[in-house]
């Protein structure tokens, strides 16, 4: 018998939102970023204005936490658009978000202090 996996669902992570029309927005993924799952924390690269993973030893931009992955984006080999969580107040569940491998803890710390900052509260 094959033995079936479901995977994340979009917005999935999501406890309370105040109003999708004011907490998501549509933006660019930056090419390379590749395959992101909902509830991917996102850093905002200061030049050009794309998103992409957090990637907190960055100095690009990435390294802030600067909202949330709402669905499922391919930015593999081209931009590519995507909604993201990027203000609240929204409340997330933090075991739901996916933080960049080898992240410490003392990063994360800071990611989720910059998304407190931008009314994303995680409990």
């Amino acid at each position: 018998m094959t033995t079936l996996t479901e995977g994340r669902h979009a917005g999935g992570f999501l406890v309370w939102e105040a109003s999708r029309d004011y907490t998501r927005e549509t933006v660019i993924l930056a090419s390379g970023a590749g395959k992101l799952d909902p509830g991917t924390v996102l850093g905002k690269i200061t030049t050009g204005g794309k998103f992409t993973q957090l990637a907190p030893a960055a100095s690009n931009g990435s390294q802030n936490a600067a909202g949330i992955l709402w669905g499922p984006a391919d930015a593999t080999a081209a931009d590519a658009a995507a909604v993201v969580v990027l203000r609240g107040p929204a409340i997330v569940n933090r075991n739901d978000l996916i933080w960049p491998t080898g992240a410490t803890e003392p990063q994360i710390a800071a990611a989720t202090a910059a998304l407190a900052a931008l009314g994303i509260l995680l409990r």
